[in-house]
């Protein structure tokens, strides 16, 4: 595959892994929380790379886990404790991120891993930093890793369909007919973790949170099922990537920024123009109404 090709395919894979996941967070009014925890997963790979001397994938999605599933217990132990759950993310984002950036100043200096490196992100480096196998290139390691949180992802989705549904849609039922709503809830904020980590080398913690976010807002606004709105969301992520690769290269500017602004780009039009909730449309049905009533 071409060089334009690995980059546009990593981008396509963190579209479709974070917008598939988004979407439960934002059925749940978890956004934020996808901020948070795509910030605090530098404390895990940092602690990972101090407990085990290596930046390998098994040891960073371990590290993220762990620290992710910290973050979502800590916020829910402060908001179930009276504190407000915005208040509760921001005091536990900003401690853990800060405990992170400390860390990396103190022990990581000497290697690759930094700030800027793992906020920002650099897709362009990607096809270079290869998987070699019984002496054969097998392409960019970030494909490798994004694909695998992929079909993680796709095959939990797939087993916990009913009761993520569920639990996004109502979880006082959810409760009521016995689904583990706490289990579920980690189980999002494990597959919300390794898909912030599997995201780093490519398109940053800053900017997959736009991933994480946009396209299942997007596809939020277009459909009221929730299979579809994967489907949506999946393809608007694509979509968001492809068209980002195009505009950098157009404009010589940032790759992963470029493809975090379509994604926004997309959104507004979505926003605009969605058949059912859009906002022109809706001023064309007000309007229309009026005359009716005249």
């Amino acid at each position: 595959m071409s060089y334009e090709g690995w980059i546009i395919l990593t981008g396509s894979l963190v579209g479709i892994t974070s917008g598939i996941t988004g979407c439960f967070l934002i059925l749940r009014k978890m956004a934020m929380l996808a901020d948070a925890i795509s910030h605090t997963v530098l404390l895990g790979i940092v602690g990972a790379y101090l407990v085990s001397s290596s930046l390998e994938g098994i040891y960073m999605f371990v590290g993220a886990l762990v620290v992710g599933l910290l973050t979502a217990f800590f916020v829910q132990l402060l908001h179930s404790s009276g504190v407000q759950s915005d208040a509760a993310i921001g005091v536990v984002f900003t401690s853990l991120f800060a405990l992170g950036v400390i860390l990396v100043s103190m022990y990581a200096g000497k290697i690759h891993l930094d700030v800027d490196h793992a906020l920002m992100g650099e897709i362009a480096f990607v096809p270079w930093d290869t998987f070699v196998f019984a002496g054969m290139e097998l392409g960019p390691k970030a494909v490798w890793m994004l694909g695998t949180v992929l079909i993680i992802n796709i095959a939990l989705i797939v087993f916990f369909y009913k009761e993520l549904k569920i639990c996004a849609f109502d979880p006082e039922m959810a409760v009521a007919i016995g689904i583990p709503v706490m289990f579920m809830h980690y189980l999002l904020m494990g597959m919300l973790s390794i898909t912030t980590v599997a995201s780093f080398d490519s398109v940053g913690a800053i900017l997959v949170v736009a991933m994480l976010i946009a396209p299942g807002a997007s596809a939020y606004l277009l459909t009221d099922r929730l299979s579809v709105m994967l489907v949506l969301s999946a393809v608007i992520g694509v979509a968001s990537a492809v068209l980002g690769y195009y505009f950098a290269y157009l404009y010589n500017v940032s790759i992963s920024g470029s493809m975090a602004m379509m994604a926004g780009v997309l959104f507004v039009l979505t926003f605009f123009l969605s058949p059912k909730h859009g906002i022109v449309m809706k001023w064309i049905f007000r309007k229309s109404l009026t005359k009716r009533s005249a």
